[in-house]
């Protein structure tokens, strides 16, 4: 066992980063969740009221980053490395900057249709989000390490069906006849941002399994 691991282990647990990260991902899922009615309603007024709550969901998922960071100062010894924290901390950031800002654009773009795409990309970015969650929630106890690797599979499958839709969405934007071309990178600009929000959650990942091997 590592020296670092040891004194981990000797010294009193550090419960405030499992609360604080678990509050994190569950304000998260809610976003997604919303982002989720936001994408399946076709009413721009809707768009709108929704897009408010969400950007409210926003505030909290940034006060929570001050949160952890503040802890992290005053913290001696933290129960995963400080960096890991830090890092897992500002990709749940940038997943809900990404929700918020696509919700945004499609009130500021006056977009109100609900094409099926859009909504596939809402149902893989809830999906993915509810497989970190309830990673997140292993991480602390390393003896579910099977149990943690699935769930990073899992998002990594979720990914590469992003990445497929996306690729799809985009050529049949292009190769529509007659569509109004602002409204072609009206949309394209609103599936870029969802696809950079599910690659984000592979991001996240990536420090997962640092953080199983760390452990391990």
């Amino acid at each position: 066992m590592k020296l670092d691991s040891i004194v981990k282990w000797l010294m009193p647990k550090e419960e405030r980063f499992h609360d604080l990260l678990g509050r994190d991902t569950q304000n998260l899922l809610r976003a997604a969740r919303l982002f989720g009615q936001i994408a399946a309603v076709a009413s721009l007024e809707e768009r709108r009221v929704k897009a408010v709550e969400l950007k409210s969901i926003e505030h909290q998922g940034d006060q929570i980053t001050r949160e952890v960071f503040e802890a992290l100062n005053s913290t001696f010894i933290t129960p995963l490395d400080r960096e890991d924290i830090r890092s897992l901390t500002k990709d749940l950031d940038d997943i809900l900057d990404y929700l918020e800002s696509v919700a945004q654009s499609l009130v500021i773009f006056e977009l109100d249709e609900s094409p099926e795409a859009l909504r596939q990309f809402a149902e893989i970015l809830v999906h993915m989000i509810e497989a970190i969650d309830r990673a997140t929630d292993l991480i602390w106890d390393l003896s579910n390490e099977k149990e943690i690797l699935a769930s990073v599979v899992r998002i990594s499958e979720l990914e590469n069906q992003a990445d497929s839709l996306y690729n799809t969405v985009i050529a049949d934007l292009f190769k529509a006849r007659g569509r109004d071309p602002l409204e072609i990178l009206k949309w394209k600009e609103i599936y870029q941002g969802l696809e950079e929000a599910c690659d984000a959650c592979k991001d996240y990942t990536h420090v997962l399994g640092n953080v199983v091997t760390k452990n391990a």
